[in-house]
């Protein structure tokens, strides 16, 4: 098929398209590489041995947008750009709704406007009520923060995108917390801006970037009291948009599926696995809570799992293995 991949050089871009391009598919990658990297798009031609397209654009931009979406005649889009940080979003609200909701809108005008009646969306966790896990795709909506609240506004947009034709098709995958990178070590987790994630911390103290973590509450109800999430390796979740695209190839209306691994997993439980998978230490200081963060967060993925055929094969300690390697072999460009 011929694929529109916004976002397509950041983090879960370069590791969907590792995923995508051996299958034969025509790519073409829409990014404003604001948290990304133009060295993504070089290592991933290099790791499938494939060439495609890739542009410099702003979804904001919708004469740009458009004109590279008429030109390449996408069969379906899988949308990943989006601004992605908790604790920035409820700074700078406004420009993730600017962003996130505004650039949603300019994708499904310029899909509408080149025939495009496919869409994979790069959803969130965030957008569930705090409550007790695991959760599935029928439990409340009400995200706590500007983040979760664009990614379900774009839901909803999705949602009454497809109602205007009957032969759209919309797959909406909520992910849940994304870590580790390709074994090769050549594509991984990298921002230009200040990390905000627990993993790239992590890695940073580990490298001896930074000299500790601050974990963010430790009065949480929960075993060690702090925060708990459901972490999926980012090649699983990668794996769950090729499933997610051949769902939406074959059906019409919009699904939704939570792509988690199901287990939960503490903050100092995840810097105590690291610790024991790499072998380097990770000096944390406990301090207060950040506005915007739920005390649990872990997925039901039983949904994806039979819908789409779909299951994790990586655990925790792969993750941390693959990010280290990863970013051990790019310590120099992961560096501020």
């Amino acid at each position: 098929m011929r694929l529109l991949i916004t976002g397509g050089a950041g983090y879960i871009g370069s590791h969907v398209l590792s995923k995508l391009l051996p299958l034969g598919h025509e790519i073409c990658v829409v990014d404003n590489f604001s948290n990304s990297h133009r060295v993504s798009i070089e290592r991933i031609k290099t790791l499938s041995g494939r060439e495609f397209e890739a542009h410099d654009v702003d979804l904001c931009d919708y004469a740009r947008l458009k004109s590279v979406a008429d030109d390449f005649k996408p069969q379906a889009v899988i949308h990943l750009a989006g601004l992605k940080a908790v604790g920035e979003s409820v700074r700078m609200p406004l420009n993730y709704f600017d962003k996130n909701l505004g650039g949603s809108i300019q994708l499904l005008k310029a899909m509408d406007n080149c025939g495009c009646k496919t869409i994979i969306f790069s959803s969130s966790a965030t957008v569930y009520a705090e409550q007790n896990d695991p959760i599935d795709e029928l439990q409340e909506v009400n995200p706590t923060n500007p983040y979760g609240r664009t990614k379900y506004f774009i839901e909803e947009l999705i949602h009454d995108w497809i109602k205007t034709d009957e032969q759209k098709s919309a797959v909406i995958l909520r992910y849940f917390n994304p870590v580790g990178a390709h074994q090769s070590g050549q594509i991984g987790e990298h921002t230009p801006n200040e990390p905000n994630n627990l993993m790239p911390l992590i890695l940073e103290v580990g490298s001896g970037q930074r000299s500790k973590i601050d974990i963010f509450g430790d009065d949480y109800q929960t075993e060690d009291g702090t925060a708990i999430r459901d972490y999926i390796h980012v090649l699983d979740l990668a794996k769950g948009h090729v499933a997610g695209l051949e769902y939406a190839i074959n059906n019409t209306g919009r699904e939704i599926f939570n792509l988690g691994s199901g287990v939960g997993y503490s903050v100092l439980s995840v810097i105590r696995a690291f610790q024991m998978s790499v072998g380097k230490t990770i000096r944390f200081e406990i301090t207060s809570r950040r506005p915007g963060d739920v005390c649990r967060s872990v997925a039901n993925p039983e949904k994806a799992r039979h819908a789409l055929g779909w299951n994790p094969e990586f655990n925790l300690e792969d993750m941390c293995r693959d990010a280290w390697r990863w970013h051990s072999k790019n310590i120099k460009r992961n560096s501020k």
